[in-house]
């Protein structure tokens, strides 16, 4: 009871740490705040009235805008120095590329409908002397926002290593169980230390993984919106932002207290091949969970899943 009221407190502390405001710059615009500019600043010229509502439109549209900064993550992007006009009335224009990890910030975005191919251009600059045009289109898959938390989820979300995450996992699964069946060693689930908090892990990574592919099925540009505009704080995101959110967080402390449970109770060898097997069992939770609730399949296989898991550790303890 100690240990949970002292995770509790670092939970809280960690919380507080973080912030203890909310920020309404990485909230999504909406259409009364764009109505409100007339109201809230009525000297405004009309045309400084009409970019700042252009502005906060495409931002609730496109979720960045005018000095938003960008790092490439393809190997290069072919930029023009002519103005669109130019471009689309095929004249001889000049080109030149940048290449991956180059920074860029957006200087100028021009809305061209008579493009058929995309009618958003943007301006980028790499530096203060070089600056270049492209399609909204061509941008943003060559492209990551300029923040570690980003350009995680852009590394975490790709599909060629969430395939190779798999074959590694069924791998790793496979070779421990067997090696925990050969020594009688305790596993999770099935033959499980007196501790809840590998079973809590276990079901905080499942739980997680449900509510991420949730906000990705039903409110995709909430999630769009958090990607361009990452934080680590649940008290400056929207409502089910924040609750993901406090589910990651609450993964690393009950992972910790789970280590640290394993260590006490078992021998240092027994240990490593029980956290390895509650790893592995946490990676295919989450590659289930994830995949399964983009079909409407997840919620009730994480209910059984929860009925499940605590009926096997009353068994086990």
């Amino acid at each position: 009871m100690k240990k949970i009221i002292l995770i509790f407190y670092l939970f809280t502390f960690l919380l507080l740490f973080t912030g203890c405001y909310r920020n309404k710059a990485r909230e999504l615009p909406t259409a009364e705040d764009t109505n409100a500019v007339e109201y809230v600043a009525p000297r405004i010229d009309t045309v400084a009235l009409k970019q700042k509502r252009d502005s906060l439109l495409f931002l609730a549209q496109h979720h960045y805008t005018e000095n938003f900064n960008f790092v490439v993550r393809a190997d290069s992007l072919c930029l023009y120095k002519e103005q669109p006009e130019e471009v689309l009335s095929d004249m001889l224009v000049d080109s030149f590329y940048v290449y991956q990890n180059d920074r860029l910030a957006v200087a100028d975005i021009r809305i061209m409908p008579a493009d058929s191919v995309d009618s958003v251009w943007v301006q980028l600059a790499r530096d203060q002397i070089t600056f270049g045009w492209v399609h909204e289109s061509q941008l943003l898959p060559s492209v990551d926002p300029d923040d570690p938390i980003s350009q995680f989820i852009t590394i975490f979300s790709d599909r060629h290593l969430i395939i190779f995450l798999v074959f590694l996992v069924v791998i790793a699964v496979t070779y421990t169980v067997r090696i925990a069946i050969r020594r009688n060693a305790k596993i999770v689930h099935f033959n499980d230390i007196d501790t809840p908090y590998p079973m809590a892990f276990a079901l905080t990574v499942a739980t997680s993984a449900t509510l991420y592919s949730t906000i990705q099925l039903f409110i995709p540009e909430l999630w769009r919106h958090f990607y361009f505009h990452p934080t680590l704080n649940p008290l400056m995101a929207p409502s089910l932002i924040a609750v993901f959110l406090v589910s990651v967080w609450a993964i690393i402390i009950v992972g910790l207290a789970a280590v640290d449970e394993a260590r006490k109770a078992l021998p240092f060898d027994e240990a490593v091949i029980y956290l390895c097997g509650l790893a592995g069992v946490c990676a295919v939770d989450y590659i289930v969970f994830s995949i399964s609730t983009l079909y409407y399949i997840g919620y009730p296989l994480l209910a059984a899943y929860f009925w499940f898991a605590i009926r096997c550790w009353r068994k086990s303890i």
